[in-house]
């Protein structure tokens, strides 16, 4: 169970990193539509699991590399938003939430 704190903070980066990914890294997808979908940070604050959806991404997993590549840029462009907010910007690790495929998948599946 999140605390309040834990709660407050995954929103705060949650619409951070998406502001990030909309308006200064759309480069790294090379076309397709970044959106965090979900953020899950640790109790201690040092590490936060990003996931997100790429939208019209060929391939995915490139893509993924690719944002992996350049996570420390992406952490410094968030401690520069967040630093009156937070004291340390936590780590970041980034996943691939395919949770919207899996659904449509089951829609398909179901309509058949």
């Amino acid at each position: 169970m999140e605390s309040k704190r834990q709660e407050r903070i995954t929103k705060l980066l949650q619409k951070d990193l998406g502001m990030i990914f909309q308006a200064e890294m759309q480069h790294l997808a090379k076309g397709a539509m970044i959106t965090v979908t979900k953020v899950n940070i640790s109790p201690d604050l040092s590490l936060a699991k990003v996931y997100l959806s790429l939208f019209a991404s060929k391939d995915k997993e490139a893509a993924l590399r690719n944002i992996r590549k350049h996570t420390s840029e992406i952490r410094g462009k968030l401690g520069n938003k967040i630093r009156h907010q937070l004291r340390i910007v936590p780590n970041l690790a980034f996943f691939i939430d395919d949770s919207l495929d899996y659904i449509e998948n089951i829609d398909n599946l179901l309509k058949e």
